[in-house]
C-alpha cells in the first residue's frame, strides 16, 4: 500500500513541475532532476526540511503560485500525510502560513 501511495506521491510531484512550467511559466529545472534522481518523497522531504525556503518556492511566491509548491501538494492533501512525519507537516505548513498561503 505504501508503494502504491509513494508512486502516486511522485506521479503528483511530477504534476506540479508540470504545472508550474506551463501555468506559472516556472521551468523548475532543478526540481526535475531532484525528481529524476530523488523521487517523488526523497525530494518533497529534503525540500521541507531545509532552513529555507527553495528558489523555486521563492519563484513561484513571487508569481502567486505557492499552490504549486511541494510544500502545499503535501499539506493540502491529506492523502500523502501518511508520508511524512507529523514535524515535516508542520514546517510546510508553518512555511505556507509565513508566506500568506491559504488553501
Amino acid at each position: 500500500m505504501v508503494t502504491k501511495l509513494a508512486d502516486e506521491f511522485s506521479r503528483a510531484m511530477f504534476e506540479i513541475y508540470r504545472r508550474a512550467k506551463a501555468e506559472a511559466k516556472y521551468p523548475a529545472n532543478v526540481s526535475l532532476q531532484m525528481l529524476t534522481d530523488r523521487g517523488g518523497i526523497d525530494t518533497a522531504k529534503f525540500l521541507i526540511n531545509q532552513p529555507q525556503p527553495s528558489d523555486g518556492y521563492t519563484h513561484l511566491y513571487e508569481r502567486g503560485r505557492l499552490d504549486l509548491t511541494v510544500e502545499a501538494e503535501v499539506v493540502d492533501n491529506e492523502k500523502w500525510h501518511s508520508l511524512f512525519t507529523s514535524e515535516e507537516i508542520d514546517k510546510a505548513r508553518r512555511r505556507l502560513v509565513q508566506y500568506g498561503y491559504r488553501s
